[in-house]
């Protein structure tokens, strides 16, 4: 056996170990290089608190390979021998294997085969802080199992950063701390924000250079990704001193690299240029000085591709303190950051667990086979409901789901492969032709910034070389490698080819992407699942009738296409025979300005072909011009609006009648209007539309009498003409000829209620209104007598009115 230096965790092991032995779960709190990761499992292992094996997760590949061979080194054995390891694609493990470190979705796979984890004492859940999706998932399902079929279950997540109080409480579990032991690490700010226009990598090269004159020992740099790490490694390259080596490391790296990275290095000065693979889990050598970068690479949502997009942000102030601390391992140390003092307090205190902003589709499928829901599991943080139910819908879209949400055969063939279930969906579908397709949708884009077309990227995965010397684009080496390898991974355990080609393979995982070209000069495009996109007019696919569309930039309005493919409809039809059907529609399109009826051949959300419906139903029509009518609005006037008004004040008389004010007539348009729109389809018709007949027989023979008795529509005049009365103002008002009330000693009322009346001249115009017409005839008439006397002579304008006779002629000739 090695020897073993003694480490801070130590100091807690012994309250730990009791904490499980007494109740079988515990939560430990441990500060990055306390020596959690590589310890506990083998001082559980020493305590005999399990005869199982005892599974720890670590989030990552490297993490977990190095654990095992750092564990398997201190008892003086091979990888295999009682500490092991399993990971995508390769394990290494035994027979008498004790202690196995596997990456995260082998927990879930092997609990969804095996619910009782058979064999299995002791769950750890290394770098629990970091929270992602499969280690939530991990620890709901654990806590469930424990709960109904194995209280035996040892459980015992394990964090640098986390506030361990909740996820305590949840497990119903005591807090186990350790001090952890570090030497002081200066931290040191810049003094002012990055420049504008200044790229954050050349920052990172003057600090590193700035920081290799000032102090010793080996440097770790946190960059957010394998591009960035490359830019600096060129940018340094031939501006380190002497005795200094530049260390790449980041996950998709071959092993033996990473192993060269993390591995000391006593003839050289060491840096390191790492991604936040490097936070915690792994012991860099002898490292005194760290550069910060301050950006963190997540898994988001991306609705631009329909899966999980790794994106670029800021660091919490938790992970910028875990990198901080790594400069403090070995002896005093500083830890350079590339922001201000003042912008660290905008930092979120901790990075966001991965079940609120990444996609759900894997999740959901996973619970669909558990054969739960989210509310039915302990899930420290629950996924977001509507989140959730996108992720349902995607499902039952490619078959994963049935209509109660159960999962299908299709499903549970899908969960099985290591895929977002859209690719999933595909290879199971398409065979293993598809993999080498389901490996690039996978994984970041080889030819950013060329044309949308994926054949292109099909292309340079056959033949890179040959593909830049025919195309003039270089691909990158890198990401085309590692899909080679996946793809080999996948074709193994795919079934066999169904002779499909790419676009078709394309389309079953985007069935919602399959986009048709609208009519028009610009390249824009309606997908099947009812969104919208355009792509660059002087894209060489720009032509296409028919594409799916693999990768958008997320716009909710219109989305920029960033990949695509072209696809025939003689290929479409192949695929979605089933899904493909007449549907007749008969809508309100508010560009036309009229009611549309069309029969018309869908897939989704687009039209293979169009037709008008000629024959459509009277109701259809007179039901999408409703749409109209919300749209163009109810405009009540003339004969329409009075009669309204009239209902209006009978009902707050007290008359039981049907509300008729313009918020209650639109509510139920369809109940009053839609038996009346027979012959209008479109926004003239509707301009030239008379309401009047439709409000009127909202009223029974007896509303209607009651109506005319507390508000009647007319005014009977001296003469015995009816005048409408108007009741849109203040009072309901009347105008008339100023001769035809003659004769007419008492003021005009309804419902008790004065009238309003405007007294016309011979020509029309108004020369008097008045609420007292008696009081008129004493005071104002002899005026207005005598102006219009010399106006209108051929007129009666007799001295006094009340004894005169209604007329509307001119005087007799004499």
């Amino acid at each position: 056996m090695a020897a073993v230096t003694r480490l801070p965790i130590e100091d807690a092991i012994g309250d730990l170990v009791a904490a499980l032995r007494a109740g079988g779960r515990a939560v430990l709190q441990a500060p990055p290089g306390a020596g959690k990761t590589t310890r506990v499992p083998l001082a559980m292992l020493e305590a005999g608190l399990t005869e199982g094996t005892i599974l720890m997760l670590e989030p990552r590949r490297l993490a977990a390979r190095a654990a095992a061979e750092r564990m398997a080194e201190t008892l003086g054995e091979a990888v295999g021998a009682t500490v092991g390891y399993r990971i995508r694609g390769e394990a290494k493990v035994g027979r008498a294997t004790r202690i196995e470190v596997v990456t995260e979705g082998i927990l879930t796979r092997r609990l969804q085969s095996d619910p009782e984890l058979s064999g299995v004492g002791a769950v750890i859940f290394d770098e629990f802080h970091e929270r992602s999706l499969n280690t939530d998932l991990g620890l709901a399902l654990c806590l469930e199992v424990a709960g109904a079929l194995r209280d035996d279950l040892i459980l015992l997540p394990m964090s640098a950063t986390l506030d361990a109080a909740p996820v305590a409480a949840l497990m119903g579990a005591p807090v186990v701390t350790s001090e952890g032991r570090s030497f002081p690490v200066e931290t040191r700010w810049r003094a002012a924000p990055l420049p504008k226009g200044q790229r954050r990598e050349d920052a990172v090269v003057e600090t590193v250079l700035e920081a290799l004159d000032e102090t010793e020992g080996g440097m770790l740099v946190f960059l957010p990704g394998e591009g960035e790490i490359r830019r600096v490694e060129a940018r340094l390259r031939d501006r380190v001193p002497a005795g200094c080596v530049i260390r790449p490391l980041f996950g998709a790296m071959e092993f033996s690299a990473q192993r060269a990275a993390i591995a000391p290095d006593i003839a050289a000065r060491k840096i390191v240029l790492a991604t936040a693979i490097a936070e915690t889990s792994l012991t860099i050598e002898d490292v005194r000085v760290v550069v910060d970068a301050g950006l963190a690479r997540r898994a988001r949502f991306d609705p631009g591709s329909g899966m999980s997009r790794l994106v670029t942000e800021p660091v919490s102030k938790a992970e910028a303190a875990q990198r901080a601390g790594r400069a403090g391992r070995v002896a005093p140390g500083v830890a350079h950051r590339l922001w201000t003092r003042g912008e660290e307090g905008a930092l979120p205190a901790f990075p966001p667990a991965e079940i609120e902003v990444a996609d759900l589709a894997g999740l959901a499928l996973e619970l669909a086979v558990w054969g739960a829901g989210p509310e039915a599991l302990p899930f420290l943080t629950a996924p977001g409901a509507g989140p959730y139910a996108e992720a349902q819908a995607l499902l039952r879209a490619l078959g994963a789901l049935d209509a109660d949400h159960r999962v299908t055969a299709h499903g549970r063939q899908m969960a099985a492969m290591p895929l977002h279930p859209r690719l999933a969906h595909m290879l199971a579908r398409a065979g293993a032709g598809s993999a080498p397709l389901a490996a690039l949708l996978a994984e970041r884009d080889p030819l950013r910034g060329a044309p949308v077309d994926l054949t292109l990227r099909l292309e340079a995965l056959r033949d890179a070389q040959g593909f830049a010397a025919r195309r003039g684009l270089v691909p990158h080496r890198g990401t085309l490698e590692r899909v080679r390898a996946e793809a080999r991974r996948l074709a193994r355990g795919a079934p066999g080819d169904r002779g499909l080609n790419a676009a078709q393979m394309a389309a079953l995982a985007y069935p919602d992407r399959v986009g048709l070209r609208r009519k028009g000069d610009a390249a824009r495009y309606v997908l099947s699942g009812g969104k919208g996109a355009v792509m660059a007019d002087d894209d060489p696919l720009a032509g296409a009738r028919l594409i799916v569309v693999t990768d958008l930039d997320g716009n909710p309005r219109e989305a920029r296409i960033r990949q695509a493919i072209r696809i025939e409809e003689a290929e479409l039809r192949a695929i979605f025979a089933d899904e493909i059907g007449w549907i007749e529609t008969c809508h309100w399109s508010k560009r036309e300005g009229r009611v549309v009826a069309r029969r018309q051949e869908r897939l989704g959300a687009i039209a293979l072909d169009d037709r008008v419906w000629t024959d459509a139903p009277a109701e259809a029509v007179a039901r999408a011009m409703l749409e109209g009518v919300r749209h163009l609005g109810l405009r009540l006037s003339g004969k329409a609006a009075r009669f309204a008004a009239r209902v209006e004040i009978a009902r707050a008389g007290g008359a039981d009648l049907p509300a008729m004010d313009s918020e209650a007539l639109l509510e139920s348009l369809e109940d009053w209007l839609l038996p009346f729109l027979g012959g209008v389809t479109g926004a003239e018709d509707w301009k030239r539309y008379d309401l009047l007949p439709a409000l009127e027989a909202r009223l029974d023979y007896g509303q209607r009498q009651a109506l005319d008795r507390a508000v009647p529509g007319a005014f009977t005049t001296p003469l015995g003409r009816r005048i409408p009365i108007d009741y849109s103002g203040e009072a309901p008002e009347i105008a008339l000829r100023l001769q035809e009330m003659f004769g007419q000693v008492e003021h005009p009322k309804v419902g008790g209620q004065p009238l309003r009346v405007t007294l016309l001249s011979p020509a029309g115009r108004p020369v008097q209104t008045t609420m007292d017409l008696p009081g008129f005839w004493n005071s104002s008439y002899a005026d207005v007598r005598k102006d219009m006397r010399g106006r209108y002579p051929k007129h009666p304008w007799p001295e006094d009115p009340r004894q005169a006779d209604p007329t509307l002629r001119a005087k007799r000739r004499e």
